[in-house]
């Protein structure tokens, strides 16, 4: 997994209104898939960003240990995000 450990990842989930299913699906895949997780602190956050647009979109930021499962969703990598407005979504509970 240290190919995953430097980049933060994000995927846009879109419209907020919509996206509650697919957010609580994600959330349960990761905590499932953080148990067996082999590396570090992994954890999920999200935010309501707008970039000028009429409408919010929902997006999820991965933090690096969560690369491998970030990926697996298609999440693309990024530069980490600002802390102004994230919230957690869910955090792996082991130390490894």
């Amino acid at each position: 997994m240290s190919e995953f450990v430097d980049s933060w990842y994000r995927l846009d989930l879109g419209d907020p209104m919509l996206a509650s299913e697919m957010l609580d699906s994600i959330e349960a895949d990761f905590l499932t898939w953080s148990k067996s997780a082999p590396q570090g602190k992994a954890a999920v956050f999200y935010r309501h960003e707008s970039e000028g647009r009429l409408h919010c979109v929902l997006v999820l930021y991965f933090s690096p240990p969560a690369g491998e499962f970030a990926l697996s969703l298609n999440a693309l990598a990024c530069p980490s995000p600002s802390p102004s407005d994230l919230a957690l979504l869910a955090e792996s509970q082991n130390d490894n």
